[in-house]
């Protein structure tokens, strides 16, 4: 998470001010896009062309031809409550390239779009997407408006898939639930930054300036971030998890309580299937763009460049200080010169020596060989 988001800012994403696209989707779609990454990537590519137009619209009416920008896209596959939710955070420049005739690249940054041409957007989005799920055989219309089509031949674990989208147990049950019930608001309207078609939800209201680029190292660790971080979870007496949620859900509910089986059950529908990417490129930064090498800004490697010139590492410390803020070579004396690594050590002989000189344990750490694997009786595989 904090290496890519150094390498986004460092050598990706131009110095220029950037907004914040997110685009949910229905239940359905989510539980087929989870297993098909081909889908996922079409209807990412309907968004972001919507998206594009958009700005190429605005770019228009100020005489800006041929104008061109760009995204990067992470493909986040859970929500808060640790369920199965595939939908698109996109950062894209907010505004546009034009190129004169001396061919020099110029930046022109556009206004915030208003509700009525979120409300265009998402309308495009879910009409696209709507032709795409026809013309592939996955949505048939009926007078109820239409219907999704089951796959014939889905993944072996479609049905934990599903599950973790609807938020069920094995059984069909909601998960249970603690915290203050409260009656769902349905007058709750939406920002002037949100706006909704059908179930296709679109976000457009973070807006990061062009200096600020810490703030925009700190929103692409928000979208990189794993799924789970451990201090939600509460291990209680009888062996189940209690969940805590990021934020209060509009009923009341702040944690849910989950079976060790219910928690493997959901960290399994969240692990990406093999060879699919998380992070995509389009536009203007896509890898073969024209413009891309005159538009991201200028690499200042962390160490000395090595075999791959390309991209090199950042080094652990630098990642520690800009992602924990913990500053490992700091002076402990205070003084203003960082720490320097002068030597590696190894030889046992010379490290026990220095131990013993420093009044240091020296004795050798004896490692206890990997224990065996469980009897299979000890599963209860009729559970």
């Amino acid at each position: 998470m904090t290496e890519r988001a150094a390498d986004l800012v460092d050598r990706v994403l131009p110095r220029v001010r950037h907004r914040q696209w997110v685009l949910s989707l229905p239940y359905w779609l989510r539980w087929r896009m989870a297993w098909d990454h081909a889908l996922a990537l079409t209807v990412l590519k309907i968004f972001v062309a919507e998206v594009f137009a958009h700005y190429r619209i605005r770019a228009h009416r100020r005489d800006l031809l041929n104008a061109r920008t760009g995204s990067v896209t992470v493909i986040q596959r859970f929500g808060s409550a640790l369920n199965l939710n595939v939908h698109f955070h996109t950062l894209v420049p907010d505004g546009v390239w034009t190129e004169d005739a001396d061919g020099r690249l110029a930046f022109h940054p556009l206004d915030a779009p208003t509700a009525e041409e979120l409300e265009r957007i998402a309308e495009r989005i879910a009409y696209r997407t709507r032709e795409h799920l026809v013309a592939e055989g996955l949505w048939e219309d009926d007078e109820d408006g239409g219907r999704p089509l089951h796959a014939d031949d889905p993944p072996a674990l479609s049905d934990v898939y599903e599950r973790s989208v609807l938020q069920r147990d094995a059984e069909g049950r909601r998960l249970p639930r603690i915290g203050v019930r409260m009656p769902l608001d349905p007058g709750t309207e939406l920002g002037a930054d949100r706006r909704r078609r059908g179930a296709f939800d679109l976000y457009a209201g973070v807006v990061v300036g062009a200096k600020r680029r810490e703030r925009l190292e700190c929103l692409c660790r928000y979208l990189l971030r794993p799924s789970l971080s451990a201090d939600r979870l509460t291990l209680l007496p009888d062996g189940d998890v209690l969940l805590k949620l990021k934020t209060r859900w509009s009923d009341g509910t702040t944690h849910l309580r989950l079976t060790p089986h219910q928690l493997l059950d959901r960290l399994a529908a969240l692990i990406p299937r093999p060879q699919t990417n998380e992070v995509v490129y389009h536009g203007v930064l896509a890898a073969n763009a024209s413009w891309r090498s005159r538009i991201v800004p200028d690499a200042t490697p962390a160490r000395p460049r090595r075999s791959n010139p390309k991209r090199p590492n950042h080094r652990w410390a630098e990642l520690m200080r800009r992602g924990l803020e913990l500053d490992v070579l700091r002076c402990p004396q205070g003084c203003a010169t960082p720490l320097k690594l002068i030597a590696l050590i190894e030889r046992p002989a010379v490290v026990r020596a220095i131990l013993i000189h420093l009044g240091l344990p020296s004795d050798r750490v004896r490692t206890e060989p990997a224990r065996a694997p469980p009897a299979q009786d000890a599963f209860d595989w009729a559970s």
